[in-house]
């Protein structure tokens, strides 16, 4: 007897498990549309609608439609239809399987969704709709929940089957397209944020049924595995700071670190010995405080920064090079240095891992161009692109979204021309490029943990330069997808080293990376541009240098180093002694 195509899956078993994910959305919705209504944050939806249709554009509305329409029934239908005759007719018996999964998977999703629907109604957002809105439930997002078994099944085929360098970029893309989904439906009206939140969990959940019923224990395609570094090292105890008796001021963003946060802050201070605490509030002109004025009067044991990086960047202005500690309690939107640096991401746990570490140089950049008055930067400096995207993201939306925010800015720049400009590195001959946007970093993973510049450490003593310049949608998506893949790696692959004079072009050349102790950049046009998440001045030129070990900071372990205590490593710079 021949064995049928389902004698190789662990059984269908746990598709048993569907009702209860059925179950389980409609006491999420009807917990969503009654008792947690009038809460937070679900209080604040309405008004965050309102401001993504005020700030509507032409060109923003057109990317939102394709995605709007990439997840409609019909495209759905119609895609998974094809998909699974491609696969069965494909002349390999395994990927019989992988087409009864994405076929369950879409099937299971619209049926999970149409029994939430008859038990949960709400209405859709208050605001002009951009697309028609069909007779059902606005919760959960059916157009979410939909993408994301398709597309995000394909994704687990493509990770289970595909070989070669395509596998990842395949992978990454496709799992881009749901949450992109996701903001247009937000974006065109359809649906609040909780809704789009219901929809990528509805998805989730049946992929993960369907996964374990359907292809659990196949084995990924064989393809090349990324190895260590090649530098093990042997982990090191690092002593608790000792209080010298001096003074810790602690600058403090009046929004970032409401009262309650701070008294947290305070008591971890407290526990480490820091009894003399003087609070420094900063300003939109004054973004650093008083903490100049302090340091002329008084030398302090630590100073702490309980802000962003635009605070972190202005404090680090004054601090570095004067051995002066600095200790971290991330309180901002993007909180980019400290996710770099391994610290959590909730300010008093990441003060109380720091101060039981001890105190690390890390470098800084130095910037300048015309109409920009020298400047340190301790994550990152750019031109383009990503400072128009900076620069026009509403702070009403950062308020509410946090760095969500930066992805509908972006969309609004997607078709912003690149511009031509030259490159000098480290002194040498200036090279002629074409880019939509360059990024000179002292870091390099941005958040959700992309590696933007993977090769970028703090300490260095050098900085690295992507210039960015896809061409076309599919130059869009070929680059994303190649940074996506970059996700998925368990560890990442040894670092071929400082980029060549001449560059390294990467995703079809739409990257292009350069590593440096100098970078200089002249456009022919002037373009926007920011330093650590803030727009400052319009110009053509950028002038970067490192500093390197400029800036000590208090650190749970050496930058860089492994977070798991399992693994053995030491720092790749000395640190100094506790201050």
């Amino acid at each position: 007897m021949k064995r049928s195509c389902g004698s190789s899956v662990r059984g269908v078993g746990p598709i048993l498990l569907l009702p209860v994910q059925a179950a389980l959305m409609v006491g999420l919705g009807r917990l969503v549309t009654g008792p947690a209504a009038d809460h937070w944050p679900l209080s604040a939806e309405a008004s965050i609608g309102e401001d993504l249709a005020e700030g509507r554009d032409p060109s923003t509305s057109g990317v939102a439609e394709f995605f709007s329409v990439l997840a409609g029934t019909q495209a759905v239908i119609g895609a998974t239809l094809v998909c699974i005759v491609v696969l069965l007719v494909i002349p390999r018996a395994a990927l019989r399987t992988e087409a009864l999964f994405l076929g369950v998977s879409v099937a299971a999703q619209s049926a999970v969704f149409v029994v939430v629907t008859a038990f949960v109604d709400r209405p859709r957002p208050a605001v002009p709709h951009e697309d028609a809105a069909p007779p059902t439930s606005s919760f959960p997002s059916g157009h979410v929940g939909a993408s994301l078994a398709l597309y995000g099944g394909l994704a687990v085929i493509a990770a289970l089957r595909m070989r070669g360098p395509w596998r990842h970029a395949v992978t990454g893309t496709l799992l881009l397209i749901p949450p992109a989904v996701g903001l247009s439906r937000m974006y065109r009206g359809m649906h609040y944020p909780s809704d789009v939140a219901g929809g990528l969990l509805n998805g989730t959940l049946t992929l993960l049924i369907t996964g374990f019923a359907l292809l659990y224990g196949r084995r990924p395609a064989a393809g090349p595995t990324a190895g260590p570094d090649g530098t093990e090292r042997s982990a090191r105890e690092v002593p608790a700071p000792r209080s010298t008796g001096g003074p810790v001021l602690v600058v403090r963003h009046p929004y970032g670190c409401p009262d309650e946060l701070a008294d947290r802050l305070a008591a971890v201070l407290r526990e480490h010995g820091h009894r003399d605490l003087r609070w420094i509030p900063t300003s939109a002109e004054l973004p650093c405080g008083a903490l100049a004025e302090e340091l002329r009067t008084v030398r302090p044991a630590l100073v702490v920064v309980c802000g962003g990086d635009g605070t972190l960047r202005a404090c680090a202005e004054i601090l570095a090079g004067t051995r002066i500690p600095l200790a971290v309690a991330p309180c901002g939107t993007g909180n980019l240095l400290a996710r770099n640096l391994g610290l959590p991401m909730d300010p008093a746990a990441a003060l109380a891992e720091s101060l039981s570490g001890e105190s690390f140089g890390i470098d800084v950049g130095r910037v300048r161009g015309d109409g920009l008055e020298p400047m340190r930067f301790t994550v990152m400096a750019g031109a383009g692109f990503d400072a128009a995207m900076v620069r026009d993201a509403s702070p009403r939306l950062k308020s509410r979204m946090g760095w969500a925010a930066y992805v509908l800015s972006a969309l609004r720049h997607l078709r912003d021309p690149g511009v031509r400009l030259t490159v000098r590195v480290d002194g040498g001959r200036r090279l002629r490029r074409r880019a939509r946007m360059v990024v000179i970093g002292n870091v390099g993973t941005l958040q959700g943990g992309l590696p933007l510049l993977p090769e970028a450490r703090p300490d260095s003593g050098r900085l690295d330069v992507v210039l960015f310049d896809p061409h076309g949608p599919a130059g869009w998506l070929t680059a994303a997808g190649h940074l996506a893949a970059r996700l998925l790696r368990r560890r990442p692959p040894p670092g071929p080293g400082p980029a060549a004079p001449d560059g390294r072009s990467e995703a079809g050349g739409a990257l292009e990376y350069f590593s440096a102790t100098r970078i200089d950049v002249r456009c022919a046009v002037p373009q926007p541009r920011e330093l650590d998440g803030d727009a400052v001045s319009e110009g053509v030129r950028l002038t970067a240098e490192i500093e390197p070990g400029a800036l000590r900071v208090y650190l749970p372990r050496a930058p860089g180093a492994p977070q798991d205590p399992s693994v053995e490593q030491l720092p790749t710079a000395a640190p100094g002694p506790p201050t």
